[in-house]
């Protein structure tokens, strides 16, 4: 059990081969892996990932980045991918939080997870401290897709314990799980949903709501 939970933070979502293989034959690609970078110039660790995914009609996938308290994160640099559905963004910061969403038809699996270097001693390069925040299994999502160039649904997906009581989605992380859901019912996508542009940040940052 130790071991799969392991996995599952590490790696993301655990999907079949048959639905692995089914995202990859309609061109749904998503990188929900993160890694451990060293910044010379700040003698730091960092974290790195990518807002990724789409959708099409009958299923979608979508993984996509916010701070420790469910904050925006400016993109490092936005990727201009040759096909849709697949890399949009890439995110550099101490501490991410990867919001992960999975759609078929109108059930999901959603997996939030926190990631952070470890405390560094002697030098060492430190390791990710990986940590499981969220798991809903076979949740209700009541959305319709929509195009590319259409506004997306950002129905917040719905989920139950074993015994039907409602499982709450976490107030912190409810921003990115409903960017995560627009991403899922994004026919097409071309852009991410939740990383901005570094200006944009800073204009939320100084009161600017214009």
């Amino acid at each position: 059990m130790q071991k799969k939970q392991e996995i599952l933070t590490r790696r993301g979502l655990t999907l079949s081969r048959q639905v692995l293989s089914r995202l990859r034959s309609v061109g749904i690609v998503v990188q929900s892996s993160i890694s451990l970078e060293h910044q010379q110039s700040a003698g730091r660790y960092v974290l790195r990932g990518i807002e990724s995914g789409g959708a099409v009609k009958d299923f979608g996938r979508y993984v996509t980045f916010c701070g420790p308290d469910g904050e925006a994160l400016a993109y490092l640099h936005p990727i201009d991918a040759i096909a849709f559905n697949g890399v949009h963004a890439v995110v550099v910061a101490p501490v991410l939080v990867r919001v992960e969403l999975f759609r078929s038809g109108r059930t999901c699996q959603l997996l939030i997870t926190r990631h952070k270097p470890s405390n560094s001693e002697n030098h060492r390069r430190p390791w990710v401290e990986n940590s499981v925040l969220f798991r809903g299994i076979n949740g209700f999502m009541d959305a319709s897709p929509a195009g590319k160039n259409e506004s997306t649904a950002s129905q917040a997906p719905q989920f139950w314990t074993r015994s039907g009581e409602e499982l709450p989605l976490p107030f912190l992380w409810t921003a990115a799980v409903l960017a995560a859901a627009r991403g899922v019912n994004c026919v097409g996508c071309s852009h991410a949903h939740f990383l901005v542009r570094p200006s944009a940040l800073a204009m939320v940052a100084s009161g600017d709501r214009a």
